[in-house]
């Protein structure tokens, strides 16, 4: 895992993360409105309506949500949930299960050699980097680029 600061949309990327949360609204969309989830979702039109449908067909797991052309060429968008409820605090448990989830997700793709990522539970979810880092740094590898502002 490799810290970095700065803004992960302006870094190219293979695959870029955003930290989600499990509450599906009435009409199917997901709530993303904070933080890299918001950012996505005005990126990316209906992206809540897609991370909705993946939530409620497979639960609040890692996801593949999107994949197509980028600022840096083909690209992905993943879901990585760190809360099961948008008020919450983010769930310490559910960020290592996520973390291993990516990465067996990476493992399945050899094109992705940079994966842009925030850092998890930090900011909105109310964590410390600190504890947050002793937790994922051993799951994530060198192709896992973590950033702040």
């Amino acid at each position: 895992m490799i810290e970095v600061k700065g803004n992960l949309w302006n870094h190219p990327a293979d695959a870029r993360v955003i930290t989600t949360n499990g509450f599906v609204k009435k009409d199917g969309r997901a709530v993303m409105g904070r933080g890299i989830a918001y950012e996505a979702k005005q990126r990316y039109p209906d992206i809540d309506l897609w991370l909705g449908a993946m939530i409620r067909r497979e639960g609040n797991i890692v996801s593949p949500l999107y994949w197509g052309l980028g600022d840096w060429g083909r690209e992905a968008l993943v879901s990585f949930p760190v809360k099961h409820n948008w008020w919450e605090k983010a769930d310490t448990f559910l960020i290592t299960r996520s973390a291993f989830q990516l990465m067996s997700l990476a493992d399945l793709q050899p094109s992705w050699k940079i994966i842009c990522m925030p850092r998890p539970g930090c900011g909105n979810g109310r964590l410390d980097w600190v504890d947050v880092k002793m937790m994922i740094d051993p799951i994530l590898d060198d192709r896992f680029h973590v950033f702040s502002f």
